[in-house]
């Protein structure tokens, strides 16, 4: 899994000019899914995105978590983020998992988040052509990948 880590002030998505999912501060995560993820990758990504001491404390030192400050999540897949673009310039995405495996990932780790958090969380919605607005506060962006964690 790889993941696209924001800290906002606000993010939203809309379908067909429809919000459908809308956080003020906390994270705006894109996530791509491929074959080889598994219940391993969704604990641990989940875990980590939840703790990352990415927002100020009272001295403006990035040293609060998500669950910290009471922030909120808004999840959007995308499957792009496992782009190859070694050949050409068209990109390949042959590493992206088919809706068939994406989508039971999805929402397994959507579930996971949610535990690890301890509130429901926003998302777009898996396939759909998204309208994604965020204001990225800091800025601050950060991109795992479950296959680098060790």
């Amino acid at each position: 899994m790889i993941a696209v880590i924001q800290r906002v002030s606000e993010s939203s998505v809309k379908i067909d000019g429809h919000i459908k999912g809308q956080i003020g501060q906390g994270l705006m995560v894109l996530l791509g899914i491929e074959d080889a993820d598994s219940e391993e990758d969704i604990a641990w990504l989940s875990k980590k995105m939840v703790n990352l001491r990415i927002f100020g404390d009272d001295n403006g030192v990035m040293n609060k978590s998500l669950i910290d400050i009471g922030g909120d999540i808004l999840l959007i897949s995308q499957f792009t983020l496992h782009a190859s673009t070694k050949k050409g310039n068209r990109p390949s995405y042959i590493k992206a998992a088919k809706p068939d495996v994406a989508i039971p990932l999805y929402r397994q780790f959507i579930a996971t988040v949610e535990k690890d958090l301890g509130k429901p969380i926003q998302t777009g919605e898996f396939g759909a052509d998204m309208k994604v607005a965020l204001v990225n506060d800091g800025p601050v962006t950060i991109t795992i990948d479950t296959k680098n964690k060790v």
